[in-house]
């Protein structure tokens, strides 16, 4: 049977999987500052080498910015198209780290060994976790299960800005049956997990003048109108007493779980309690007839995420501000249109401005959401094998946040993506001493192996 030969040689070559992760952890691959970008183009290197070795036909691309690297092999059954990125998030601040951060090690942790250093979770160690897994493969068997590309982009840590013209420019080399996206994790760190439903976003700024300049409180207080008075009125009416978004149309577009993802969510037993504890709250809120994960995965959202106006350095300044200005944005769900969300926060604020104030909006922009079909046979093919590696049953499951890549796949690319990672929630990426489970690296690369077999037809 193959794919026990396939996961018996994963098994057998843990050490040398290692000592290859560690090699492209040492590689300073932050995308962000100029001084790197040598080392970028190194990661870029290292890695068309590496997929070269296991028989890929590798490249790298230049791009405006950071290279991208693509690969291609494999024959028959379905065309899969793997994303992972290579470049990493800056390191400050060096102080809080134990160690240096591309001096990767092993260490033990309280869950058992990990590796500690920059890149390990996000996403080098996650990355490495398919290539293993296509190395056995091929070790194995002499050949990939499947038809498969590789896309490795080296801007994901800086807002990608090569990304899109990249895809539209190659849109017919990439295009695939369906994408994996690593750059994800487990639900809770422990349960075992394909994210399908990701939030849009819309971002705004709204800035309320009134008077020609700031005025004395004293000459000019209960007689001339106040911006943040009146912005802070402005912001509240965005939500009912229930915690329902009152812009109009908001919920256009907003769909209701299906009842076996609804089921697949309850058995996570999800503690929104300790959730919520462990940054200090204790009482949920938001619309009252939904459970914490719906709030959390599958309903819009309208939140301030900063304000200010008038004086607010030391000592007191008793002034009128002539302006206030707040920055709030709204994550989506299912087909919200982020246009007509911003046209409704416009009418919102516009529709309540009394005389001698004026709005002005420098910012607004946004992205819609994305949902995948778990419909899809070839998902539940995947939650299953991907439920065999780790013992337990595998969700579909929701991301509060935005990965903006999936939607570039379903726009420009046309294809769905599978989400699939293996990241905790403690891994402390983007901070220091970023960790990856050494648990997380080798079932990961197990987990890849039988999601292929079972895909391609070949367990």
């Amino acid at each position: 049977m193959s794919l026990a030969a396939v996961l018996a040689r994963l098994d057998a070559d843990r050490v040398d999987a290692l000592d290859r992760l560690m090699e492209l952890l040492r590689i300073p691959s932050i995308s962000t500052d100029p001084q790197f970008k040598g080392d970028c183009a190194t990661a870029a290197d290292w890695l068309v080498a590496d997929l070269t070795s296991i028989g890929f036909d590798a490249s790298r691309r230049a791009t405006p910015g950071h290279p991208m690297v693509v690969a291609h092999g494999g024959e028959g059954g379905p065309h899969l198209l793997f994303y992972g990125h290579y470049d990493v998030q800056p390191v400050d601040p060096i102080e809080l780290w134990d160690r240096p951060p591309f001096e990767p090690a092993l260490e033990d942790g309280p869950d058992g060994r990990l590796i500690r250093g920059r890149g390990t979770s996000d996403d080098k160690g996650q990355l490495m976790t398919f290539v293993e897994a296509m190395r056995a493969w091929v070790a194995e068997t002499g050949a990939l299960p499947c038809r498969i590309t590789i896309l490795l982009e080296g801007e994901e840590e800086s807002g990608s800005p090569s990304l899109v013209p990249f895809l539209q420019e190659n849109a017919d080399e990439l295009r695939a049956d369906v994408a994996m996206i690593c750059d994800t994790g487990m639900f809770e760190g422990r349960v075992p997990a394909i994210t399908t439903m990701l939030r849009g976003l819309v971002a705004e700024e709204v800035v309320l003048k009134a008077a020609s300049r700031d005025l004395h409180s004293g000459m000019y207080g209960g007689l001339a109108q106040n911006p943040i008075h009146l912005l802070v009125k402005i912001l509240d009416d965005l939500h009912d007493e229930t915690g329902r978004v009152t812009l109009a149309g908001f919920y256009d577009g907003v769909p209701e779980l299906a009842d076996e993802i609804r089921a697949q969510w309850q058995a996570l037993a999800f503690d929104h309690a300790r959730f919520l504890g462990d940054v200090g709250l204790s009482e949920p809120y938001g619309e009252p007839d939904r459970t914490p994960l719906e709030k959390l995965w599958s309903r819009p959202t309208a939140e301030v995420n900063g304000i200010s106006g008038g004086y607010t350095g030391k000592g007191f300044k008793t002034v009128l501000p002539a302006e206030a200005r707040a920055k709030v944005s709204f994550r989506l769900v299912g087909s919200q249109d982020p246009e007509a969300v911003h046209e409704a926060f416009v009418q919102h604020v516009e529709a309540r401005l009394p005389a001698d104030v004026r709005a002005e909006f420098p910012l607004g922009h946004g992205a819609p959401a994305s949902r995948m079909p778990t419909d899809d046979p070839a998902f539940e093919t995947a939650r299953k094998a991907l439920g065999e590696e780790w013992g337990m049953e595998a969700a579909f499951i929701g991301s509060g946040g935005s990965i903006p890549i999936a939607g570039h796949f379903q726009d420009i690319l046309g294809m769905d993506s599978m989400l699939i990672g293996f990241a905790r929630d403690d891994d402390a990426i983007h901070s220091p001493n970023e960790k990856y489970d050494l648990r997380s690296f080798s079932k990961g690369a197990r987990s890849w192996a039988r999601i292929l077999a079972a895909l391609s037809g070949k367990g």
